[in-house]
Parts: structure tokens; sequence; C-alpha cells
């Protein structure tokens, strides 16, 4: 049995907790630097658009019209603009313990979900917004408040056919690598597999 000094354990636990602390931070670069690439990959990512130009693009759109840009707040990565029945708005996203979320008021935070990517939390409310609206008028809550739907997103630039029909397969299949198609296509379409 080896015996330790409390200095010796003391020295080793925090040899651990900066290994550990080490691989988190490196963890969550590798998760922002993936997020940063699949945003770029979407064409509504608009990069440092401030909240002033968003609001602008914005104003003469339809509720439900979106984009998604750096938030011009440090303590935030990303910032989904979205036109509302109240005009343009702004929603922060979080990004906490290596997840992707919406920031809200201390007592929705926890029941939000959480998500590893910022392409796919869109993606999420895109079909939640889309499914509440199908075949009627959203209405709006009864306390006041705005409902946020995200619909359409608004382009930077025009998308590429290819891209767009990668979208579209993929809101009709998951399963690509099942479909009739040479190997590099099928690496296009999982490149991307989100529908939005």
């Amino acid at each position: 049995m080896t015996c330790h000094s409390s200095d010796s354990t003391e020295s080793i636990e925090n040899e651990r907790r900066s290994q550990t602390e080490t691989q988190v931070a490196e963890s969550d670069q590798s998760r922002i630097a993936t997020a940063m690439r699949e945003l770029q990959n979407t064409g509504w990512y608009w990069g440092s658009l401030t909240a002033n130009g968003a609001k602008e693009i914005l104003q003469d759109t339809l509720e439900g019209t979106f984009l998604v840009r750096d938030s011009s707040q440090r303590d935030y990565l990303f910032t989904i603009s979205a036109m509302t029945s109240a005009g343009p708005t702004n929603l922060r996203i979080e990004f906490k313990e290596g997840k992707f979320k919406l920031d809200s008021v201390v007592l929705v935070k926890p029941k939000l979900k959480q998500f590893d990517s910022v392409v796919h939390l869109v993606e999420h409310y895109v079909q939640l917004s889309r499914t509440s609206c199908k075949g009627s008028t959203p209405l709006a809550p009864s306390n006041g408040t705005v409902q946020l739907l995200l619909t359409t997103p608004v382009y930077r630039s025009i998308p590429s056919l290819q891209h767009m029909c990668r979208i579209a397969i993929n809101k009709t299949t998951r399963q690509v690598q099942e479909l009739p198609l040479p190997n590099r296509l099928k690496d296009y379409l999982t490149d991307y597999t989100y529908n939005v």
C-alpha cells in the first residue's frame, strides 16, 4: 500500500481537474467549430450583421421569417432575428456545457430543449412552428406575449440548386445511404443532413 502526503494527493487531484477542464474546453471548441461550419452551409447565417441590420432586412417580411447572426453580446455566440406579429425581435442562443439552447427567463430555461448544433436547434423550432401553423392561423397567446414562429429563412445569397435539392431530399428521407445514388452524391447529402 502506498501512502501519499496530502500535498501530493492535492497535486494529483489538481492535475486531473486541469486535464478534465482542458478536455471540456477542447470539446467545446470542436463543437463550436462544427456549428460554425454547419451554419455557413445553410445560407441563412449572416455572420456579424447587427441587430439594426437584421431589423432592416426583416422589416417588410411575413411573420415567421428569420435569420441567424453573430450575437452582439459577449456572453452569447449567436442570435436568431425573426419577424413576429409585433415586429422584428432577437432571441439569443446560449451555449453551455457543450449544448445550444434558446436564452429565456429563469423559470422556463430548464424546460427548453438543448441541441448539439445551432442548425439542429433552428430545424427543431422551424418544424415546431410549421406543424403548429399547418392549416390554421396561429393564435396569439392570451397573456399578452408574442408567439415566436420560425418558418422561412432569409438567405444571405441565393442558395445553389444543389443545396436546395439536398434540403428537398432531406425533407423526404433520412435514409440517404439506401437511395440508388453514387457514393459521392450520398456523401454530399450526408454532409448537411438538415431540412432547413
